[in-house]
């Protein structure tokens, strides 16, 4: 069955301080969205589609893009994350400058996904188990109320360096029960770590608990399903809005608790790192140049 990955790296980056998905890191100068190309075509993925902004197109294209066309033989369908896509509703936000969040992003790629598919960030890195488990649970999607998940463990995906937001995950019996998306999630020296949105001595979170880091499969029929849920958002949104936006974790909480979808929990022991902040990056070079020592990645991922 073919299975496309959908990479969405149209974010502003605005905490990293920079276009972070740009940054070379590996070996070969290797960017973080290309082990995560790598690991999911080896596990079977044959399809892939960059979500991008207009002015990235030729540096992508530079960057990996043309390589990787040339290695694999994969032809990369890229799409635009622009303001004015799906927003004729409200044509005064089709000039804002804030993304309109995850759900908008995968809908900016919707005339390019027509087989069962995996979404992820483009600045976060997966491990290799992610992409099998999420591989092997697409070829079992028969519908829109069919989807799949990758759950971390909330101790492997926060930053020494400043707070981050998770989707933290209610299972039972493996399968999703419930997401809340939870800001400001902190690592304090003593290893605790907080919810700290409303103060540094917010909840305790147990650093087993489950978390989203957007790394969803779904039956293509999901495309229905979240364009009636961005036009809800966009509805409500009141006039000057400029930071809501419309997030997968969110949408696939509402659309479990209204009972209109069931999430297959896959669970992976691999430890999440990524570029939330510009002192993310040594700690991420290094884990890289360890990977590839080590043998999991060769020394250039892609053939010259």
């Amino acid at each position: 069955m073919d299975k496309t990955l959908v990479v969405m790296a149209a974010g502003l980056g605005s905490r990293y301080g920079g276009v972070k998905q740009m940054e070379r890191l590996g070996p070969d100068g290797e960017i973080l969205m290309e082990y995560a190309i790598y690991d999911a075509l080896a596990a079977g993925f044959s399809r892939l589609v960059l979500i991008i902004k207009p002015h990235m197109l030729e540096d992508i294209r530079e960057l990996f893009g043309d390589r990787i066309e040339r290695s694999t033989g994969l032809r990369i369908g890229y799409a635009f994350q622009t303001p004015d896509r799906f927003t004729e509703a409200r044509p005064e936000f089709s000039r804002r400058q804030k993304p309109f969040g995850t759900v908008h992003c995968v809908l900016c790629a919707r005339e390019l996904l027509n087989t069962p598919f995996a979404v992820m960030n483009a600045d976060d890195y997966y491990g290799r188990e992610a992409f099998e488990v999420m591989s092997s649970e697409l070829d079992r999607l028969s519908s829109a109320r069919d989807a799949a998940m990758v759950a971390y463990k909330l101790k492997n995906t926060v930053s020494p360096f400043g707070t981050v937001t998770r989707g933290v995950c209610r299972t039972e019996g493996g399968v999703l029960k419930g997401v809340t998306e939870t800001y400001k999630i902190k690592l304090f020296p003593d290893g605790s770590i907080r919810s700290t949105e409303k103060g540094e001595d917010g909840p305790l979170l147990e650093p087993e608990t489950p978390v989203s880091m957007n790394l969803w499969g779904f039956h293509p029929d999901i495309l229905g399903v979240m364009d009636s849920y961005f036009a809800d958002f966009l509805g409500r949104l009141q006039p000057g809005d400029e930071k809501s936006e419309c997030l997968l974790p969110t949408m696939v909480g509402d659309l479990t608790d209204s009972g209109n979808i069931s999430v297959s929990v896959l669970s992976t022991s691999d430890k999440w790192f990524g570029l939330t902040y510009k002192e993310d990056k040594p700690d991420a070079v290094k884990a890289l140049s360890s990977l590839h020592e080590s043998g999991v990645y060769p020394p250039s991922l892609w053939n010259k």
